[in-house]
């Protein structure tokens, strides 16, 4: 990304980024594009900006179908349950077979290709964990700029809490998973941990610019992100800088930021002549840093797995609560991310909780002494049965 657009076009994101409605909002990024520089150097900006555009002209043609009367296929799901789950492959690997497996969810399942043409969901239970799966519409090559429903099964991915990314073993898994990877990418949804997170939280005017670095900035200081920040007119909000992040980074975040989804994958078809050496591969290729789930939909081989695999993947905890004075607790878990403490735990169940809080008793196998009592800050495991005390 380059840091030195001209003023007029850091002036322009600034309408863009101030405007709401979508008519206008796509008028003012074309202008904005017009602005930005044709080189080498602005060509990831562009592509950029180009994918936004295309997701907005097909926003606003849905809302003219749906006027019209002529509706169209649904592709936001609201979550439920402790996780959603964006399931993804290529067409044809099974996503609707293992839909049908694993959740209740009624889908058809037919070896004819794109047989998905709007999203799914389905609930599946781990032990008391609920994870709500989503089937999208099939990955494509050109799925990033807007080819069929690519941007908004993309989208959905970036919405999600994580991700089955199914791979078909009878064909070339590793072919399969490349362009579901680069497709991610280029939508800027990334499976694996990035080396810096930048967040940029705008607010209503006259609250100021606050910037939060947890980490380290690689190549400027504050005073450097301080004036990249207003050169964009971004003089009202709140920016948190984590990890190791570069200022180009930072400015690329203006734009849009890059959203990280734990992923696993699921390699189908494991009981068919040829996957045990397709899966090798596909290890091979993947080389530890994701997940593999080999499975057979149809034999309902390796299913049982799944559930575990993503509760580990998500890297959730399950924490279970007691009223004080009474012998039972609640069956039903909060689900929280690993390393949180009892003061999240808190958050969680009332503001009031958080602002009166005394000191908590928990329970849990790894305690020498339980019941042991704590403070606010005390981290929780999963499987911790807490007790909170108000003042």
């Amino acid at each position: 990304m380059p840091t030195n657009l001209p003023p007029d076009a850091k002036k322009k994101w600034a309408e863009v980024e101030a405007t709401r409605y979508p008519r206008e909002r796509l008028q003012r990024m074309e202008e904005f594009l017009s602005l930005v520089p044709k080189h080498k150097g602005t060509l990831k900006l562009r592509g950029q900006i180009k994918k936004q555009v295309a997701v907005l002209r097909k926003e606003i043609e849905e809302k003219k179908r749906k006027k019209a009367g002529k509706g169209g296929p649904k592709f936001f799901i609201e979550k439920e349950g402790a996780a959603q789950i964006a399931l993804l492959s290529l067409t044809n690997a099974g996503k609707s077979s293992l839909l049908s497996a694993v959740t209740n969810a009624k889908v058809e399942v037919s070896p004819t290709l794109y047989t998905t043409r709007e999203t799914v969901p389905g609930i599946m239970v781990y032990q008391d964990v609920q994870f709500q799966i989503v089937e999208a519409p099939a990955l494509m090559e050109g799925s990033a700029d807007g080819r069929a429903w690519g941007l908004q099964t993309l989208a959905l991915a970036r919405n999600a809490d994580g991700l089955i990314l199914m791979v078909d073993l009878s064909q070339n898994p590793v072919k399969q998973l490349a362009l579901i990877l680069s497709e991610l990418e280029k939508a800027r949804v990334l499976v694996s941990k990035p080396r810096g997170r930048v967040e940029i939280e705008r607010k209503y005017m006259g609250a100021a610019l606050r910037i939060i670095l947890v980490g380290k900035l690689v190549d400027c200081n504050m005073r450097d992100v301080e004036e990249l920040l207003r050169s964009y007119r971004i003089t009202d909000a709140v920016v948190k800088i984590s990890g190791e992040t570069t200022l180009d980074e930072i400015e690329d975040a203006i734009f849009e930021s890059t959203a990280y989804r734990p992923a696993v994958v699921v390699a189908n078809k494991i009981d068919l002549t040829g996957a045990k050496a397709n899966l090798k591969r596909l290890e091979g290729y993947v080389n530890n840093k994701l997940p593999i789930l080999p499975v057979s939909c149809e034999k309902r081989m390796g299913l049982g797995k799944l559930g575990e695999t993503l509760f580990r993947t998500l890297g959730i905890i399950r924490v279970y609560t007691k009223e004080p004075n009474q012998k039972e607790y609640s069956k039903k878990p909060f689900i929280l991310k690993k390393g949180a403490t009892v003061y999240s735990l808190a958050k969680n169940i009332h503001s009031d909780f958080k602002e009166n809080f005394a000191f908590a008793k928990v329970w849990g196998k790894r305690l020498v002494f339980s019941p042991q009592k704590v403070g606010s800050g005390f981290t929780l495991d999963d499987g911790d049965i807490v007790e909170i005390h108000l003042k």
